[in-house]
């Protein structure tokens, strides 16, 4: 075994002789691989144990997701039991590969449905599915990771340009920066109220004509990944209007009120249009977060970003996007009645 450097070694009496030996070619983001005899301090500590001693710079809880996934060898042999105790003497080789959170920051090749794009700005239709900004359990294949790989400027923007966010399971418009400047205007446009934003949305029950709903809003207490009505909340407002109206038959064959609606919201919190609706017994249609059942086949909260409206950052002209329902909340809107043309102001 080759000398290792003093700065390898774990403690001088834990008699676990490491060394670090390049990686062999493999997925892009591997790291150098560990290699260590296990010594008598180590003999029947559990395998997790000895290589979190390893790779000090990780987890243990990372490690012992590489040893689950078999990049670690024992003996030649391959082990992916975690708890397996070591032995004295045993020969382990330990591929590092770093964590999903550390790769989050990617560029990654994807299709983006761009609806407009010019030097400036660019505005998606996002799908539904697709995460805006990487976080726990959607560390890849968010848009921030796609943008990134779409245009250079990206990398030296606060969040690669977004500006604001779609749920995951809410599809439709959003706009992006491409430059600092756009970035900086379009933030200050939506903060002052300036960009207009109007959501489609599939409820239970039936909707007043014409609905404001002003109610603050905040974390829920109880369950934090939830929002609330709270008087302790910061002031939003959505203004509902009810264009379409139709039924849906439960399981037990009764049949219950749907409405088509369009929101305009005059504030921008989270889970604004899903908490608002709720509040006042109207979820949204296949929103389990927040009471609304499966129907019209519909099993995702039925909401859709359909209409943007906005002053261009640098032209200053007034641009307004549409974007078509996606298809299963078009199948399921058809199957309403229209009773009303949507009020659409900017």
């Amino acid at each position: 075994m080759p000398v290792v450097a003093p700065e390898d070694l774990l403690e001088a009496d834990d008699d676990l002789v490491v060394e670090v030996l390049p990686a062999a070619p493999g997925p892009a983001g591997e790291l150098a691989d560990k290699v260590a005899t296990v010594g008598a301090a180590q003999h029947g500590q559990r395998l997790d144990v000895v290589c979190a001693a390893l790779a000090p710079e990780f987890s243990r809880s990372h490690i012992k997701q590489l040893i689950e996934e078999g990049l670690l060898t024992v003996d030649g042999k391959v082990i992916d039991t975690s708890s397996r105790k070591a032995q004295l003497g045993q020969a382990l080789v330990l591929r590092l590969r770093p964590t999903a959170q550390s790769m989050a920051f990617q560029p990654e090749a994807m299709e983006l449905p761009i609806v407009f794009e010019d030097e400036h700005l660019l505005v998606v239709n996002k799908p539904v599915g697709m995460v805006v900004h990487p976080a726990a359990g959607n560390w890849s294949g968010t848009l921030m990771n796609g943008l990134l790989a779409h245009h250079a400027g990206a990398a030296a923007l606060p969040r690669a340009g977004i500006v604001h966010r779609l749920d995951k399971d809410t599809s439709g418009l959003m706009v992006v920066g491409k430059t600092l400047v756009a970035v900086t205007a379009l933030s200050r446009a939506i903060a002052a109220r300036e960009v207009s934003r109007q959501y489609q949305a599939l409820v239970h029950g039936q909707v007043l004509d014409n609905l404001s709903i002003d109610a603050p809003l905040a974390r829920d207490p109880v369950t934090r990944v939830k929002m609330a009505v709270l008087a302790s909340g910061k002031p939003a407002r959505t203004d509902v209007q009810r264009v379409a109206e139709g039924t849906w038959t439960t399981e037990s064959g009764v049949e219950r009120p749907v409405s088509g609606v369009w929101c305009t919201l005059h504030t921008g919190r989270t889970h604004q249009i899903r908490v608002h609706l709720s509040s006042r017994k109207h979820p949204l249609l296949g929103d389990a977060m927040y009471g609304g059942q499966p129907a019209l086949g519909l099993t995702r909260q039925a909401l859709h970003a359909a209409r943007l409206a906005l002053t261009h950052p640098v032209s200053g002209v007034r641009q307004v996007f549409l974007a078509p329902l996606p298809p299963d909340m078009a199948q399921a809107w058809s199957l309403l009645e229209v009773v009303a043309e949507p009020r659409l102001k900017d």
